[in-house]
């Protein structure tokens, strides 16, 4: 997006540029042109030309307005050129869109992909969980069937000591 408002800035000075040049070009090259015919030429064959034109407008007369400058205000006065911006803005939004498009099918497969991964992280979880529980019960029955044979054994070594002991076994 960056380089695409670098871009419009240097077509605005590039425009900015061109239009002083077409604004002030012909009135500098005919004050130079007749500065330097003056000077070689004292006598004219072509009369002094009488018109009403206004005077051309300066570049800091231009500068206001081209801080304000938008599309729609370019081409305001003829058509044909009013209908070429309007299809450049047309064309350089639909081209946005079709970035942004673009921009949102790449998330949505980064998305998917993301939710595959995910999907195939949580079953192997899943699984080994299972195993883990399945470990874990197994464990517990064997710590059940340990506790149980202890406390047999125990009761079978207090009923052989008191033997013992009746027989005269006195301990270590």
């Amino acid at each position: 997006m960056a380089r695409r408002s670098g871009d419009c800035m240097k077509c605005l000075v590039i425009f900015a540029v061109v239009s002083a040049l077409v604004v002030c070009g012909p009135a500098l090259y005919w004050k130079l042109n007749k500065g330097f015919a003056g000077s070689t030429r004292k006598t004219s064959v072509c009369p002094p030309c009488a018109c009403d034109c206004p005077p051309p407008v300066s570049l800091l007369e231009l500068a206001p307005g081209l801080a304000n400058l938008s599309v729609t205000d370019c081409g305001g006065d003829d058509p044909e050129l009013k209908q070429e911006m309007e299809k450049q803005f047309v064309d350089l939004l639909t081209e946005e869109l079709k970035l942004q498009e673009a921009v949102a099918d790449e998330h949505t497969r980064h998305m998917n992909v993301t939710l595959a991964e995910a999907k195939r992280v949580a079953s192997q979880y899943q699984k080994e969980a299972e195993k883990c529980n399945a470990a874990t019960e197994i464990c517990e029955s064997a710590r059940e069937r340990a506790e149980a044979l202890l406390i047999k054994e125990r009761k079978i070594t207090a009923l052989w000591e008191k033997r013992a002991r009746q027989s005269g076994w006195e301990g270590e």
